[in-house]
């Protein structure tokens, strides 16, 4: 019973959706030497496209974080689409997500 509520009250105040994004959703995908990092979260009910796109520069490792309108009624569902989101903005724009 005391963890029902603590767990209540924890997403009533917001903290159980922030956990949720923080853990991620699925393993980092290797595409045209980046790495496409899906990070879906929560919202309405749904889980919408988001994540990121990292590459190793000689000055380090550059990131672009992306978030699309596109919701998923499965977390998983929501991964596997923004991998596919994240091939598609680095074959149309490459580095210049970077800048």
């Amino acid at each position: 019973m005391a963890s029902f509520l603590s767990d209540l009250l924890s997403r009533l105040v917001g903290k159980g959706a922030s956990a949720a994004r923080e853990e991620p959703a699925a393993e980092a995908v290797e595409y045209k030497g980046y790495r496409i990092r899906p990070a879906p979260y929560p919202a309405k009910g749904q889980f919408q496209t988001a994540g990121t796109i990292e590459k190793d520069f000689a000055e380090g490792t550059k990131e672009h974080r992306f978030v699309r309108a596109e919701t998923h009624a499965s977390r998983d569902d929501a991964a596997a689409f923004s991998v596919t989101k994240g091939r598609q903005i680095i074959d149309e724009q490459g580095d210049r997500i970077f800048s």
